[in-house]
């Protein structure tokens, strides 16, 4: 089916409007790479002051062009680019790559420049690369095309990579060439005016010449759509990503633990976690996971064996396959018997195998082909250290031959050399044996790979729906905001969550208008609330009650109340300023037995709601072991969040608790999410600490601050 990056990514036709004489510039070199990498169809230089370059006819305008032109490459000055996207409109091309720099990169005037080229091409149904890019690559053999400046380009393979930053596209493709890895696409996107990302995702995903994709990008354009698609993409086609921007944007004051807690890169982290990719830290680790995909199957399990000529080495890898989600499985009897009947005395047959210093290639050979063959063994890494006397190219050779003999089973080889990668890994890369020069790559390659495993495997989610009294939430907010206050008083705060079905534990708001009778209508509600129960001041001037004792909890007679009012009351008017007491917040002291957990939302420019769960309690930010998704969640999403903190364990029950109703905390973060999308208004929320029981939750406090429309 023709898509509409077919003219930017398969042209029949391309013309290269500001071909260049002049050796060294960029004009001169897209038309040199074009010709040079056997473009399969007609190009067409354009250059007003040229009759001829590299030999081939030279047109004033794309107006002169004899044929159809279904790209035009335009690598003119700045002030002439709208004019030429003009021409290109008026002739009928039907894709661009703007080259040109001098947009929105540099502000002021740029701004304006670049919005008149997104409203043309919008206008026109024209798609654009650009503009402030390198170009686009082509690898296919029927297409052939190289239309960047780059001085390289790589060999063709299953791996498509979109660069944000043209500079960083450059560097990326000359690692790729170095590592000997396939590409079957590359696109700079530049400012991405028209062409996202998301749209190369979507081109990327019905590509049957694309095993992989990668992404440099310094900017989400549509998180959500992002997610969207590459939840979708990521369960036949793995998706690995290099954000950059990691530090300083996402620090900001908030009036919520939820808001101090998803800076930016939490945000970032989360959207990439629940799109399904794959973050990479660099882009070496990035071309790591690259050389992985493209040239090994995914593991069936994660059981690993690991061979190898030095302890080190071989414990190194151990401790990076567990941290990356891999189990170093012990060999089977028959395994280990069949290890020792060719291994010297001095090795270890047990995994890790330890074949010691001195051992050749056919002990490499022989010890790899007995781990494959042991049906505990999903995968192995075979680690070598060049000692005196034996050839890492003999090593390399055993090790593609193991390879080519157990294609079902992932296998990776680390060199380790002191002059960075040694001999043998052309042998390796040529038979598709990804080599490394760390263990930990080789670890973190393979754990990623089990992920994509499980990932694929995975049951895709639904998008679940609560009855909620909606009409009371907009009541309780509008009613704030007319009194001039931004943030929900706690009792307010406890109204939403029952109006959109989430337990909370059973409450009395005593109003504090009359100080004087306040212990009074505190103890006959208390009463009739039943005993203990807990007290809190309500207070628009007071952040962390507990911090000013404006909290009293535990109180199980009439006295207790009275005693705890009048005492809070003091302390409070101690405080300069004095804060201003509206009320009491009274409620039943839940049960002990239960584990805190917390479920807030927030807003992130140009990204949407998110919503956080984490372990909960007045250690949260110091803790700081939540997980945020972005709305719209799925269920798969909500449990996720509950099942990804570090401390889940506690919810699974420890030392002779009961587990905890995990049921129960996806759906409250479920009901959070709905509130989230359906009350725009909501800019913060913190429901602290919400108790997981072994049947059921309670929310004990929240907190709300509300922002325009």
């Amino acid at each position: 089916m023709p898509h509409s990056l077919d003219p930017i990514l398969t042209p029949s036709s391309i013309a290269v409007i500001g071909a260049s004489r002049q050796p060294n510039t960029i004009g001169w070199q897209i038309l040199h790479n074009l010709l040079m990498e056997g473009f399969q169809g007609p190009v067409y230089p354009v250059n007003p002051k040229a009759s001829a370059i590299h030999s081939i006819p030279a047109y004033a305008s794309v107006k002169d062009v004899p044929g159809s032109i279904d790209l035009g490459v335009v690598v003119v000055p700045k002030q002439f680019v709208k004019p030429v996207i003009e021409e290109c409109i008026a002739v009928g091309v039907r894709g661009l790559v703007v080259i040109s720099a001098g947009f929105k990169e540099v502000g002021g005037d740029g701004l304006e420049r670049e919005q008149e080229l997104a409203t043309l091409v919008r206008r026109a149904s024209v798609r654009m690369v650009g503009p402030n890019c390198m170009g686009v690559i082509n690898t296919r053999a029927d297409v052939g095309m190289n239309a960047t400046f780059a001085p390289n380009t790589p060999p063709a393979g299953q791996v498509a990579l979109v660069s944000q930053s043209g500079a960083m596209g450059l560097s990326v493709l000359d690692y790729a060439e170095s590592l000997g890895i396939g590409i079957s696409s590359f696109v700079s996107s530049g400012n991405k005016t028209d062409v996202s990302g998301n749209d190369l995702l979507e081109y990327w995903e019905h590509d049957d010449n694309t095993g992989v994709i990668l992404m440099y990008l310094e900017s989400f354009g549509n998180p959500a759509r992002f997610i969207d698609l590459a939840r979708r993409i990521t369960r036949t086609k793995p998706i690995c990503v290099v954000k950059s921007g990691r530090t300083g944007a996402g620090a900001r004051a908030a009036a919520s633990h939820t808001g101090s807690l998803a800076g930016t890169e939490l945000a970032t982290e989360a959207i990439i976690a629940q799109a399904g990719a794959i973050r990479a830290d660099t882009v070496e680790e990035l071309f790591d996971l690259a050389m992985a995909f493209a040239n090994q199957p995914l593991p069936e399990g994660n059981r690993v064996a690991i061979v190898t000529n030095a302890g080190g080495p071989g414990i190194i890898i151990a401790d990076a396959c567990e941290a990356n989600g891999l189990q170093v499985t012990p060999l089977s009897p028959e395994t280990e018997a069949r290890l020792r009947e060719r291994l010297p005395e001095e090795a270890s047959v047990r995994n890790p195998v330890d074949l010691i210093a001195s051992a050749r290639a056919e002990s490499y050979e022989y010890a790899l082909g007995c781990v494959f063959d042991d049906p505990n063994v999903d995968a192995a890494i075979a680690a070598f250290v060049p000692p005196l006397g034996i050839q890492t190219k003999d090593v390399a050779a055993a090790i593609v031959r193991v390879n080519a003999q157990h294609p079902e089973k992932p296998l990776m080889a680390v060199l380790m050399g002191k002059q960075g990668l040694p001999a043998g890994v052309a042998e390796l890369h040529d038979a598709e044996v990804p080599a490394f020069i760390f263990p930990e790559s080789a670890a973190r390659a393979l754990g990623a790979m089990w992920q994509q495993r499980q990932r694929a495997d995975r049951p895709v989610g639904t998008r679940r729906s609560f009855d909620t009294n909606d009409d009371r939430v907009t009541t309780i907010i509008d009613a704030t905001l007319a009194a001039g206050r931004t943030k929900l008083s706690e009792s307010d705060a406890i109204r939403v969550l029952e109006a959109y079905g989430i337990p909370v534990v059973p409450w009395r708001y005593v109003d504090g208008e009359d100080l004087s009778a306040l212990a009074d209508r505190a103890v006959a509600d208390a009463a009739s609330l039943g005993y203990p129960i807990a007290m809190k001041a309500v207070s628009p001037d007071i952040v962390h009650k507990t911090d000013v004792g404006a909290v009293a909890l535990g109180l199980r007679v009439d006295e207790d109340v009275r005693g705890a009012v009048d005492g809070m009351i003091d302390r409070l008017q101690t405080l300069e300023p004095p804060p201003r007491v509206d009320g009491l917040l009274l409620q039943r002291m839940a049960a002990r037995d239960a584990t805190e957990t917390i479920v807030g939302l927030t807003r992130i420019p140009r990204m949407g709601p998110l919503v956080m769960f984490g372990m909960g309690g007045v250690y949260v930010e110091v803790m700081r072991d939540v997980v945020l998704r972005l709305c719209p969640i799925l269920d798969s999403d909500a449990e996720d969040m509950v099942h990804g903190v570090k401390l889940h364990k506690l919810l699974e029950g420890v030392r002779g608790q009961p587990p905890r109703d995990r049921d129960a905390l996806v759906e409250v973060v479920l009901r959070v999410a709905q509130l989230a999308e359906r009350h725009t208004r909501i800019v913060e929320m913190d429901i602290n600490p919400v108790l997981a029981m072994e049947s059921g939750v309670l929310a004990i406090d929240a907190r709300v601050q509300l922002g325009a429309d």
